[in-house]
């Protein structure tokens, strides 16, 4: 089965990757300048684009994993990703982790989607 990667401006990293029925992605917000809640939304607007390329969208996740600096903010980012993930047939199986992360960048989320057939 072929690979498909779809480059990313990280030098040494796709920002998603299909294969096998399945797509794995990774965004950040562009504009690390906004707060939490900011930076959320844009992050899964670039997620949007990422799977969006690779042929699936967000309705197709199987599992997230959301990265942020501040795990007391954790409800700050919760009510973007809800509203965006919309209705509870498309909720994912979904982690979140407290870590440091480069720069000014407050979240990180990373995605498995499936590949409709």
């Amino acid at each position: 089965m072929a690979i498909k990667r779809l480059a990313g401006a990280a030098r040494g990293r796709s920002r998603a990757v299909a294969h096998d029925g399945r797509v794995y992605t990774v965004a950040t917000a562009p504009d690390s300048s906004q707060d939490l809640a900011g930076q959320t939304a844009q992050t899964l607007a670039e997620l949007d684009k990422n799977l969006a390329d690779a042929g699936t969208d967000k309705t197709q996740i199987l599992s997230a994993t959301v990265y942020v600096v501040d795990i007391a903010k954790k409800d700050e980012m919760d009510a973007v990703w809800c509203e965006w993930i919309g209705a509870a047939e498309n909720w994912p199986q979904r982690a979140c982790v407290c870590t440091g992360l480069a720069g000014n960048t407050l979240v990180e989320i990373t995605i498995v989607a499936a590949l409709p057939s």
